[in-house]
């Protein structure tokens, strides 16, 4: 491969990169998405539950971005009240390994820092 090729194949594979940041960007993309995750389907509440610091508009905000992206499904339930459900599309699903190896390298990495 010479030195014009390669360029153009890093230009490509940083552009995939920042792609996907442009999805997952913010604070509480991922911390929603493993909130599902975990849990196969959670309600605004649960995923509201589990993730300390997000307030209600900004979790609501969050979870119209990552359908917008076609990576959650929202599910309105006939309950009384009414109920809302989320769940990862099967293409949200595709980043379970990588919730995954986030979940696995946040353990080693506090661990290495405060020995817990």
């Amino acid at each position: 491969m010479n030195c014009e090729d390669f360029e153009k194949d890093h230009k490509k594979e940083m552009r995939a990169v920042q792609d996907s940041m442009d999805v997952l960007n913010g604070k509480w993309k991922i911390s929603i998405i493993s909130s599902i995750c975990y849990y196969n389907k959670r309600r605004f509440s649960d995923i509201l539950g589990d993730i300390d610091g997000i307030s209600n508009k900004m979790l609501s905000k969050e979870l119209k971005e990552l359908e917008l992206n076609k990576l959650v499904k929202r599910t309105v339930l006939d309950t009384q009240p009414v109920t809302v459900q989320y769940e990862l599309t099967a293409h949200g699903k595709t980043l379970q390994t990588i919730i995954n190896n986030l979940t696995e390298w946040g353990i080693k990495h506090r661990r290495e820092i405060i020995g817990k």
